[in-house]
C-alpha cells in the first residue's frame, strides 16, 4: 500500500514543504553560485528514470565552464573550485533536486540516477534498480556513497527495491542527515567527481575498449533521441 500509493503522497508532502521552507536558502545559494561560479546557477542533466524513461534532473552548478583553446571543457579537477567543492561537501547542490521530486521524476528514498553512459552498461539484473523511481537518497547513499565499489552500490539499490516501507525510508532519511552532517564519502578517493560505470568496467578489463567505444555510441543515440523528442514537442 506504502509502496503504490503512501509513497508518493509522502513525496509531493515533503519536498513542496521543504521547497517552501528551504526558499531563503535556496535563493541565497544561487546569488552565491552566481557571484562564485558564473551563470547559468542551475546545472541540469537527462537521467534515465522509472521503466528507463529519460528526464532532466537539476542541481547547483558546482564548476566552472573553463575551456582549453580548442573550446573543450577542462577535466573536471580544473573546474572544480573550493567553492563547489563545499556545495558537494555538504550536499547543497542537489537541493534543486526537490523539484524533480514534486514532479514525480524523482523519489525522496530510491535508487539513485545514473548517468545515460552508465545505464547502458547495466546487465539484466543491475537493469531491475530502473523498475522504481529513483531518489534524493537511498540504502547505497548510506553505506558508503562514492567510496563504495559499483557493484556494492547496486547490491544496495536492488536490495532497497525488494521490499519499499516507510519505516525503511524513514530510516534511510535520518541516516542521510547524519552521513551529509559529517561529510562522509563525497567523492571517490582520489577523485574530484564519481568515475562513470563504463570507464569502471573498462579499467577492470571487464569489457573491452571495442565493447565500450559501442556502448558510448549507444548512449549518445539514446540521448539524441530524447532530446529531437522534445524539440518536437512530442
Amino acid at each position: 500500500m506504502y509502496q503504490k500509493y503512501g509513497k508518493r503522497l509522502f513525496d509531493i508532502t515533503a519536498s513542496a514543504l521543504a521547497l517552501v521552507l528551504l526558499s531563503p536558502l535556496l535563493l541565497w545559494l544561487a546569488w552565491k553560485i552566481k557571484k562564485n561560479l558564473g551563470s547559468p546557477v542551475i546545472f541540469s542533466q537527462i537521467r534515465p528514470g522509472k521503466n528507463k524513461k529519460l528526464f532532466r534532473l537539476y542541481k547547483f552548478r558546482s564548476m566552472t565552464d573553463d575551456k582549453d583553446e580548442k573550446g573543450n571543457l577542462l577535466p573536471d579537477e580544473e573546474r572544480m573550485t573550493d567553492f563547489g567543492r563545499k556545495l558537494r561537501a555538504t550536499s547543497l547542490d542537489e537541493l534543486p533536486e526537490l523539484w524533480n521530486i514534486l514532479k514525480g521524476d524523482m523519489s525522496i528514498v530510491g535508487p539513485r540516477p545514473q548517468l545515460v553512459r552508465d545505464m547502458v552498461f547495466f546487465n539484466e539484473e543491475e537493469m531491475h534498480r530502473q523498475d522504481v523511481t529513483p531518489g534524493l537518497t537511498g540504502l547505497a547513499q548510506i553505506n558508503g556513497r562514492n567510496n563504495s565499489g559499483w557493484k556494492e552500490r547496486f547490491a544496495y539499490d536492488l536490495a532497497y527495491i525488494q521490499k519499499i516501507t516507510l519505516c525503511k525510508d524513514l530510516c534511510i532519511i535520518w541516516r542521510t542527515v547524519f552521513k551529509v552532517s559529517r561529510q562522509e564519502d563525497i567523492a571517490t578517493d582520489g577523485m574530484e567527481t564519481s568515475e562513470d560505470y563504463g570507464e569502471w568496467l573498462l579499467r577492470q578489463n571487464k569489457v573491452s575498449q571495442a565493447e565500450y567505444k559501442a556502448k558510448q555510441v549507444q548512449a549518445k543515440k539514446i540521448l539524441g533521441e530524447y532530446i529531437r523528442s522534445k524539440v518536437n514537442g512530442q
